[in-house]
């Protein structure tokens, strides 16, 4: 019986055995189903990516086009060499070739040949020509990949507007940074099947993801009038001997700048050549900084004391709070006493006693440091507050500066006289431009601006890019009455050199002493309008340091005399005043003489 019993438990022991094995077989085979079939294409694709190796392909860059859609900003087709060491059969003979190819040394080429690594590139922006001969040769574990170099079809022209590129296509300064994200496209991807040693498997080839190109970027920019100004900021650079010359166009209603100029520039498709004279031996740092400072765009990423341009932001606030009318009575005997200080007049004998139009139009310093302080301390700092002088202007371009400002419990009345007059702080060449087109156009405060629209190679606009508008400045009353007093400027006052024949011109000099005071340096400009009754261009112009006679009246004025003989036919504007042809051409020491 015991026996029997014994049989009985063995047999449902292996009965127990059988059917857990059974169970487990049964779920492993479903598995197994269920990987090779269900879950097939998931684990080829793993098995694959082990053995593929990618290369990237990089997209087109989008273009940069001026308003008429004149390329400014291009892409040229070049090479990338790399080689893949595992698939290298005749190392000498590729170091061979590439060394005479590429035109590198021996020792460069053979480091990169020789080196145990996945894919090792040698040159990258190899002329096209140069990497078709290298294919040609058919050697082993040698890759030559199309790619694109960013070409600019004008060298040097708008340098420090337009910037530029670095090795992996992606901007550097300027608008290139800036639009970045709609330029820079997709990047693609060649991908090659190897066996475990890293060789291609020729029979498997190559799968591509095609790269995306960049949008094109369309800006306000205008080709002529950005290469006129430019050769008039070099002519008065070498005239003059200055040290920089800046030129600022634009269109004062909306804001589009037609033009951005600072001399000297420097060449786009070689930005980082040093110039000639440079000493030898400077380390990385100071090359570094050396090129910072060759690409720093002046207009607006340096702030300067305007001087007497400065007057017209003064002489607008003044008539806003009703401290001064055009019949308001002046006395000038040639310098005005502030507190302990005694600031001079650019005129030693004075000038006399003159209605507020005249002192505009003889730049008389006493005039607008008397309206400055009727204005008082705590309403003229809300006017440079209301009139946008605090804040930035929004320029798309990187690096503005902000405006270097007394803070207001730190004014005092000699500190309020001399920002009056314009010394003793700091803006930007743009910000001063754009203060003024608010004082012109009826009160509206713009955002200056390059970039229009985005758009594809077929020409669909994909964007519209807007910018902020801040009515209010100033009244319409007291914005046709500052036009008025700028054209007298022109006409009849200190500002005679900026007059254009035909055309109603306003406008205002300035010349500016540098710090520390008694350097002998100056800043020579000149800021004008056209036409004055309807202005749709106004333009900037500054003298750096200039030699000899370096009277904003002298220097600057006829720079932007020359530069509206030329561009207001140009744009369709007439004597009138009416835009015709293209939609889209839209301390305490005094000033000297102005």
């Amino acid at each position: 019986m015991l026996a029997d019993n014994n049989k009985l438990f063995h047999r449902k022991k292996i009965l127990v055995v059988f059917f857990v094995c059974a169970g487990l077989f049964v779920l492993l085979f479903g598995r197994l189903v269920y990987l090779c079939v269900w879950r097939a294409e998931h684990y080829s694709a793993l098995a694959t990516s082990l053995h593929e190796r990618e290369r990237s392909i990089k997209a087109a860059r989008g273009r940069i086009l001026d308003r008429n859609g004149v390329v400014l900003a291009d892409n040229k087709t070049v090479c990338t060499v790399s080689v893949i060491y595992s698939q290298i059969e005749n190392r000498e003979q590729v170091i061979e070739v590439l060394c005479r190819e590429l035109e590198l040394s021996e020792e460069y080429v053979r480091k990169r040949v020789e080196k145990y690594s996945a894919m090792e590139r040698v040159k990258s922006n190899v002329d096209k020509s140069v990497g078709d001969r290298i294919r040609e040769y058919g050697l082993a574990g040698v890759k030559v990949d199309e790619d694109y170099k960013r070409y600019y079809p004008y060298d040097s022209l708008a340098s420090k507007a337009l910037g530029f590129t670095g090795g992996d296509n992606q901007g550097i300064i300027g608008l290139e940074v800036i639009y970045d994200t709609y330029l820079e496209g997709t990047p693609g991807q060649i991908l090659t099947v190897t066996d475990a040693k890293g060789i291609e498997v020729e029979s498997a080839g190559e799968r591509r993801m095609e790269p995306v190109a960049g949008l094109d970027l369309r800006i306000s920019m205008d080709l002529n009038i950005q290469s006129y100004a430019t050769q008039l900021a070099a002519q008065a650079l070498a005239t003059k001997e200055a040290d920089s010359v800046s030129i600022v166009v634009m269109n004062p209603q909306n804001g589009e700048l037609l033009a951005m100029v600072n001399v000297p520039e420097f060449d786009l498709n070689n930005p980082y050549e040093l110039p000639e004279g440079t000493p030898e031996g400077l380390s990385a740092e100071e090359t570094q900084n050396l090129l910072n400072g060759i690409w720093r765009n002046g207009c607006i990423n340096d702030t300067y004391e305007p001087g007497s341009t400065f007057k017209v932001i003064t002489a607008a606030a003044g008539l806003e709070a009703g401290a001064v009318t055009l019949q308001s009575s002046f006395s000038c005997p040639g310098f005005i006493v502030v507190d302990d200080r005694k600031i001079r007049c650019h005129k030693i004998a004075g000038h006399g006693t003159q209605d507020f139009t005249h002192a505009m139009m003889n730049s008389c310093n006493p005039a607008l440091i008397t309206l400055g302080l009727r204005l008082g301390i705590d309403g003229y700092y809300d006017y440079f507050e209301r009139f946008g002088l605090k804040k930035k202007t929004g320029v798309d371009l990187p690096g503005e500066a902000g405006t270097i400002m007394h803070r207001r419990e730190d004014m005092g009345n000699v500190e309020l006289a001399t920002v009056a007059f314009g010394q003793s702080f700091q803006i930007t060449p743009i910000q001063l431009l754009t203060t003024v087109s608010s004082i012109i156009n009826g009160g509206r405060r713009i955002t200056p601006h390059f970039g229009l629209q985005a758009v594809d190679r077929e020409g669909n606009v994909t964007e519209t890019f807007t910018y902020p508008v801040e009515e209010g400045i100033v009244s319409e009353q007291t914005s046709a009455t500052m036009r008025g007093i700028l054209e007298m400027v022109v006409s009849e006052g200190s500002g005679k050199n900026g007059k254009v024949e035909g055309f109603r011109v306003g406008g205002k000099t300035a010349t500016s002493q540098t710090l520390p005071r008694g350097s002998g340096r100056y800043i020579a400009s000149f800021i004008g309008f056209a036409p004055a009754e309807d202005p749709q261009v106004i333009a900037i112009a500054i003298v750096n340091n200039p030699q000899g006679v370096y009277y904003g009246g002298q220097v600057a004025a006829p720079i932007v005399r020359q530069l509206f003989e030329n561009i207001l036919p140009y744009l369709g504007v007439d004597g009138a005043g009416d835009v015709h042809g293209d939609e889209n051409a839209q301390g305490g020491q005094a000033d000297g003489q102005n």
